[in-house]
């Protein structure tokens, strides 16, 4: 029994460790196949994972491939848009320039048709006047023979009387348009010549004009000293004034004292009175007398060396020390802010220079110059008019008569007798009228141009004016469809009388008179 137990144990032992064997191999491999599977499973994953991804890079290149076709597609389309526009904005411009250069030539077809017309009216009209310029020529003609034949029965003397007659007729014409042409000449000619005297004279004469203003105000050294000038119940004042005949104003001004005289030489001699009166200290009627009297002297003998300086600088001799006492007075007179003996001066060196290429006596025309404002000295205590007043004084002098003459005539008061008085008038302007001689208001200045300016737009078919040169030349400008070329002639002459008759100027006024037409044509 027990050998049947082990022979079956023996038996079964085996089997069941092949049955382990088996189970453990089938568990082995249901591990392994699961292994298997699930690798497999997450291979496959993998797989599906990286076809995704390969799908979606495919996806995206095409997308990307898709856009940058569309973008190329635009830009192609774009491009042929931009050169179809461009093809139509060129063929519009050349049908705008054929269309503008048919204008241009039917415009030109109608101008020529008026040019035609125009010049076919112009033809007959010649024509007829060749039609009548014949018909006058042969009536001209036949007049002719009929005098020739009158002639041929006249008698020898009748007929050479008529021949004469007919030659001075006809003589008379030439000789009029000939002397109309050789006045013209010589107007051209004379002012050149003129022109060129004056610019010579100025440019030889190249002297400064110093404006040499006499002051009216006199500097204190210090406030007292008014209380001094004034003196005890103004004894001092009283006594200066006086003795020079001037008024001395003192008033609230810190500082300075001013005097007030018409004339300059007064003014002058106070002045330097007080000056000396505060130098010394010594303020009282006695000394005052003996200051003025000093400062008299003094200044009488400086106006004389003066007057004769000026005349030893332009070689004048035989003149009177009266006169050149009274010449020296003008080392004090100012005029427009200009010194006037400077300027008497001045005026004789332009006057003698300007004689010497007239071929007239320079000594003659320097003394005129120089004399020429002589009596701006005593105006002051004679009644009249400057010229007038100098002349009466040379003619009391003995000078020449066509010295005071022409320091009479000078502006025109009177007439004058010789080229002397046209040359003290030319050279007075020359030196007074340039830039820089006289100081002068601003304000009178443009009144002046505005006055020039409205006398020019007064007149009819005037259309602008305008001064200029300060106001030594006034352009006017006319419409050229009222004012004809002999209506700007008479109007230049009737403005220049109108300026001589109604305004006041130093030298001349140049009258231009502008009248033209303007045509305008573009070009394209």
């Amino acid at each position: 029994m027990h050998t049947v137990m082990e022979t079956t144990v023996l038996w079964w032992l085996p089997a069941g460790v092949a049955f382990v064997g088996i189970l453990i191999g089938y568990l082995a491999h249901m591990i392994l196949a699961r292994a298997h599977a699930q690798g497999a499973k997450t291979n496959a994953r993998d797989i599906l994972q990286q076809a995704r991804h390969a799908a979606d890079s495919t996806a995206r290149e095409a997308e990307i491939l898709a856009r940058e076709a569309i973008i190329k597609a635009r830009e192609a389309f774009e491009q042929e848009r931009l050169t179809r526009r461009q093809e139509l904005r060129t063929l519009e411009e050349r049908l705008t320039q054929r269309e503008t250069n048919l204008d241009r030539r039917v415009a030109l077809v109608d101008k020529k048709e008026i040019t035609t017309e125009t010049r076919s009216g112009e033809l007959e009209t010649q024509r007829q006047a060749l039609l009548a310029a014949e018909a006058l020529a042969r009536q001209g003609l036949d007049d002719a023979r009929t005098k020739l034949q009158q002639v041929a029965a006249l008698p020898q003397e009748e007929a050479r009387r008529l021949v004469r007659q007919q030659a001075e007729e006809d003589l008379r014409g030439e000789m009029s348009q000939l002397l109309h042409r050789r006045q013209q000449q010589v107007r051209a000619t004379a002012e050149a010549e003129a022109r060129e005297i004056i610019t010579g004279a100025i440019e030889r004469y190249a002297a400064a004009q110093v404006n040499e203003v006499t002051t009216c105000t006199v500097t204190l050294l210090s406030d007292d000293m008014k209380g001094r000038i004034i003196g005890r119940e103004g004894r001092n004042i009283r006594t200066l004034e006086a003795a020079t005949g001037v008024n001395i104003l003192i008033d609230d001004t810190p500082g300075v004292v001013q005097v007030s005289a018409f004339d300059p030489v007064r003014r002058e001699i106070a002045r330097q009175v007080l000056e000396r009166l505060m130098a010394d200290g010594r303020i009282q009627p006695a000394r005052i007398e003996e200051t003025v009297a000093e400062v008299r002297e003094e200044l009488n003998e400086l106006m004389r060396q003066a007057g004769e300086q000026a005349l030893s600088d332009l070689g004048l001799q035989g003149v009177v020390p009266e006169l050149a006492q009274t010449l020296g007075r003008l080392k004090f007179r100012q005029s427009y802010s200009q010194n006037v003996l400077t300027h008497s001066v001045e005026t004789a060196t332009l006057m003698g220079l300007m004689a010497a290429e007239l071929g007239l006596d320079p000594a003659i025309a320097r003394r005129v110059g120089l004399f020429h404002d002589i009596g701006k000295a005593l105006d002051h205590h004679v009644e009249g008019n400057h010229a007038i007043i100098g002349a009466d004084l040379l003619k009391q002098h003995d000078e020449p008569a066509v010295v005071y003459n022409a320091v009479a005539a000078h502006h025109h008061d009177v007439g004058g007798t010789s080229l002397y008085a046209a040359l003290a008038s030319a050279a007075d302007a020359i030196t007074a009228a340039r830039p820089g001689a006289r100081a002068e208001n601003t304000e009178i200045y443009l009144k002046r141009l505005k006055a020039l300016e409205d006398l020019a737009a007064r007149h009819h078919g005037v259309e602008r004016a305008y001064a200029l040169e300060a106001g030594r030349e006034i352009r006017v400008f006319v419409k050229a469809d009222q004012v004809d070329d002999a209506l700007a002639l008479q109007l230049a002459r009737t403005l220049s009388q109108q300026i001589e008759q109604e305004l006041k100027f130093p030298g001349q006024i140049k009258v231009v008179v502008v009248r033209e037409t303007r045509y305008i044509e573009y070009a394209r």
